[in-house]
């Protein structure tokens, strides 16, 4: 983190933008072609852009066969590359641009990196095709032996090898490598090695003609070396321009990050097109971090490189945001995708609690149905589970326990949903022995005052959970617990005998946010009756509460919401914080962007359009404070004692025996010391 820039930058949060360029060339034309670098350059300076990547040979043009062999050609490439070294003096980028090179007896195909009036270095491709179409070892010699050299170009001497990192020493995490076409199509490619060294940025300057067929092996090359390497991969390849005596060429390019495509231009393009993202380096660092084989695999497949600094100076400004953001981290924006996840979701539920049921002997599972989306889910994943063992759904022992505030609407849609899936439902008041508890500890509400405290709430949720393992002892059964991602994270629940306890949980690896989606995704299947997807829609359009406080004078009642603050933005936090180790900062940087505008960017599938809501920086805040105070000062001793139950979603799980271990009596201070520093606005006169 780069704290002296202003919060509104990008360059402060851990991200550093890259482009991915292609331009038009002119054959055998070194000057016209580095013209046309600099346009590009300039565009990207102007954009704020760190790094900008440009195609393999891009000075001489690639398919210039023996023209390359010519003196008068090699000359005007290092004027060309004079020219754009000291244009390049007042330019921001990091300018990565293709030319054949001669160095002692042989001629070198190379990535030549420039940045503010000086060579940084100079990387030659290491393999070099010759078969099909190619015929490269005609005219240059391989790099992969050229480790440790140094090259004259263009008046200067400078490093020179595939063994070079070009890190910048004022943007922590941006550290460059630099390989050409082929050599990403080879088994172990040196950008695996760099990677391992401490390349976060991967750039490929690229020729590669085009056949049907190619610009998808590409695709998978740049995203699987991106996904296995924890780096961002930067592909340009040549387009307009290049001779077609035999080949033609469709100016690919695009930016991967951890598997992840972050832009990409149209192939074919007539002009030049550049992909601009901003790339999280904090992310691939963290990624790094928590991967221990990453760093295992470098001490047997590690190898020795140079590393050349320069200073990048970022811009202060506010450039915005140059890459997708999900509002709904866990909810996928494309609707095959999110289809794809809520089946595989619902299913890896399922699937865990027919492995429990069959291993200890097929109890009757016993639920606690109170209308609300969390026990609805889970309703359904149980009946599902008795259909795939064989078992009828009278086998489940659904239970409805109203309090002291449940609502006729809710308690009519639980015992509705219950005799729709075909679960045997019945119905017992907990009021009565509520207040004879109450009555006993001499509470006050007891005696008629309107007392709604936790110890009233709590005794209300510790005799429902009560009720239901006592059932289950009687009834041969086992309690499933229903509590999600999103509960276990903000602690509420309540402990003990309490819903926080079950003999086995099925939504504990799933968000709140999710599991509307799979219950979409559940009644989109069209096996449900009209009459059970009449209630379940009921429930979506239900106000999530725990419906243990009675409505006020105002008739409202009880909103865990109005309380603990929205689940769209806790479950922002939940994901950033669970995957990444991000900074409360950083991450309100970026709920900000996610959420400012209900108008920008997209929606899952099926999100209401008339309850798109916004959230400016002091509310994502103000919101988080609450997140950090209960995650991390507060809930962990919930957490420690949670019941088996199958993790979901790939940011993790909070099971003590999962992916998240902490100590149940940690603090916040760090985390809200950050973000207080970062929003002062947010906290002014608390």
């Amino acid at each position: 983190m780069i704290t002296e820039l202003p919060f509104e930058s990008v360059y402060r949060h851990g991200f550093a933008r890259v482009s991915a360029c292609t331009i038009p060339v002119a054959v055998a034309d070194p000057a016209a072609n580095a013209e046309a670098v600099l346009a590009s350059a300039r565009d990207c300076d102007a954009d704020g852009v760190a790094v900008a990547v440009f195609p393999e040979l891009c000075l001489s043009g690639y398919a210039i066969d023996d023209l390359v062999m010519q003196d008068p050609l090699l000359d005007a490439v290092e004027a060309a590359v004079a020219r754009i070294v000291a244009a390049s003096a007042d330019l921001l980028p990091v300018l990565l641009v293709g030319a054949p090179l001669r160095h002692r007896n042989r001629l070198y195909n190379c990535a030549v990196v420039i940045h503010r009036g000086r060579i940084l270095g100079v990387a030659p491709k290491s393999y070099l095709p010759t078969y099909r179409e190619f015929y490269e070892h005609r005219w240059y010699a391989r790099g992969d032996d050229q480790a440790g050299q140094d090259i004259s170009v263009a008046g200067s001497t400078v490093p020179f090898g595939p063994d070079l990192l070009f890190d910048a020493v004022d943007v922590p995490g941006l550290t460059l490598h630099a390989e050409v076409c082929e050599d990403v199509w080879v088994p172990i490619p040196p950008s695996s090695a760099a990677a391992l060294a401490g390349a976060t940025v991967l750039a490929n300057l690229s020729g590669s003609p085009i056949t049907i067929g190619r610009a998808d092996d590409r695709t998978l090359l740049s995203q699987s070396q991106s996904l296995r390497c924890l780096a961002a991969y930067v592909y340009a390849a040549a387009g307009q321009g290049e001779s077609t005596n035999d080949v033609s060429w469709d100016g690919q390019t695009m930016i991967y990050e951890g598997g992840q495509l972050l832009a990409t231009t149209e192939r074919f393009p007539d002009g030049p097109r550049r992909s601009v993202a901003d790339v999280d380096l904090d992310r691939l660092r963290q990624d790094r971090l928590r991967q221990g084989t990453f760093d295992d695999n470098r001490r047997t497949a590690g190898a020795p490189f140079r590393t050349v600094t320069f200073e990048l100076a970022p811009p202060a400004a506010d450039l915005g945001l140059r890459r997708s953001l999900d509002r709904f981290p866990f909810v996928p924006d494309d609707p095959a995708r999110l289809a794809q996840d809520c089946y595989e979701a619902f299913n890896i539920q399922v699937s865990g609690l027919v492995q429990r049921l069959e291993a200890i002997g097929g109890p009757r599972p016993v639920i606690g149905v109170s209308g609300g989306l969390d026990s609805t889910h889970a309703l359904l994943v149980i009946a599902r589970a008795m259909d795939r063992m064989g078992r009828p759904r009278s086998d489940i022992l659904a239970y409805t326990l109203p309090g002291f505030a449940t609502s006729e609407k809710t308690k009519r849609n639980a015992i509705a949903l219950a005799e729709a899936v075909g679960a045997t439902i019945e119905e017992i008041d907990i009021r009565p022995a509520a207040s004879e508890m109450l009555s006993r500890m001499g509470h006050p509400f007891a005696a008629g005052e309107p007392v709604h405290d936790v110890t009233f709430e709590n005794v209300q949720a510790g005799l429902r959970t009560d009720y239901l393992f006592r059932l289950a002892n009687q009834r041969n059964g086992i309690v499933i617990g229903t509590g999600d991602l999103s509960e276990i994270a903000l602690g509420w629940s309540t402990y003990g005998v309490g819903d926080q306890m079950s003999h086995y949980s099925v939504n504990p690896g799933v968000p709140k946010t999710l599991i509307q989606h799979v219950i979409r995704w559940v009644i989109s299947a069209g096996e449900l009756s009209a009459a059970t997807v009449e209630v379940l829609q009921a429930v979506l359009d239900t106000e999530i509460s725990p419906e243990l406080v009675p409505a006020g004078q105002d008739g409202k009642m009880q909103s865990t919401e109005d309380r603990i603050g929205p689940y769209n933005l806790h479950d922002f936090t939940l994901y950033h914080v669970l995957r990444f180790g991000f900074r409360p900062s950083k991450i309100a940087f970026l709920a900000a962007k996610a959420w400012e505008d209900p108008d920008a960017g997209s929606w899952p599938a099926g999100y209401p359009e008339g309850a798109r809501p916004s959230y400016d920086l002091v509310t994502v805040a103000r919101w988080m404070e609450v997140f950090l105070q209960r995650f991390f000062g507060f809930a962990q001793f919930k957490r420690s004692a949670i019941p088996n139950g199958p993790k979901v979603s790939p940011a993790g799980s909070l099971s003590p025996r999962g992916d998240w271990r902490a100590p149940s009596d940690g603090n916040a201070r760090a985390w809200l010391a950050d973000l207080h520093a970062a929003v002062p606005s947010a906290f002014a006169g608390d």
